[in-house]
């Protein structure tokens, strides 16, 4: 499949999530380079999505990890100590909700400010941890369902408007050896 040139906020999102799913496969498999079967999870969620056949999970196994995994900062894994962040700022409209709260040490709390993740991420030079990143995606996606967005052409002068920046939604992912899952607590 060649990659989609997206045009809609959508279809952003949809091709965004559909690499994460790609890349997360490949991860839990232990692959070094991407196999057919991942592109094929690639192909199969970004058209589904697009359809309407298939949907993003919920954010329940991400509450769920955030409940498990080691209490920790969440982007550079530092063990404390620990303020509540939100990935989507309330500066930003980001709401006082668990899914949008994660730990983080002072240090990346202060320096992420008002950003979102991945305009905090692009400035500190890294790529989110791939269950991060899921996280984030899924609030995307929510907070544009609820503005009615998702049909916006990317060049819409209204996305300006919306709490999170979708044009930052990466298309593209890092090699497979420059990813990790999530953080391992120091």
């Amino acid at each position: 499949m060649a990659n989609p040139v997206p045009s809609t906020v959508k279809e952003q999102i949809a091709w965004s999530y559909a690499n994460l799913a790609r890349a997360h496969a490949a991860l839990e498999d232990g692959a070094l380079k991407y196999t057919q079967l991942h592109h094929i999870i690639r192909s199969k969620l970004y058209h589904g999505l697009i359809k309407g056949t298939l949907a993003m999970r919920t954010l329940y196994d991400d509450e769920r990890l955030k409940m498990t995994a080691p209490q920790a900062c969440y982007y550079c894994g530092c063990a404390g100590p620990l303020a509540v962040d939100h990935l989507i700022p309330r500066i930003r409209g980001g709401a006082d909700e668990a899914d949008n709260l994660i730990w983080a040490c002072r240090s990346c709390n202060s320096s992420k400010s008002g950003r979102d993740l991945l305009e905090w991420a692009e400035v500190k030079g890294f790529f989110p941890p791939i269950l991060l990143l899921r996280r984030f995606l899924k609030l995307v996606a929510r907070h544009c369902e609820s503005k009615g967005a998702m049909e916006c052409k990317l060049s819409d002068p209204q996305l300006a408007n919306l709490s999170v920046n979708v044009h930052a939604l990466p298309l593209s992912y890092p090699p497979l050896s420059e990813m990790k899952l999530w953080v391992d607590p120091t």
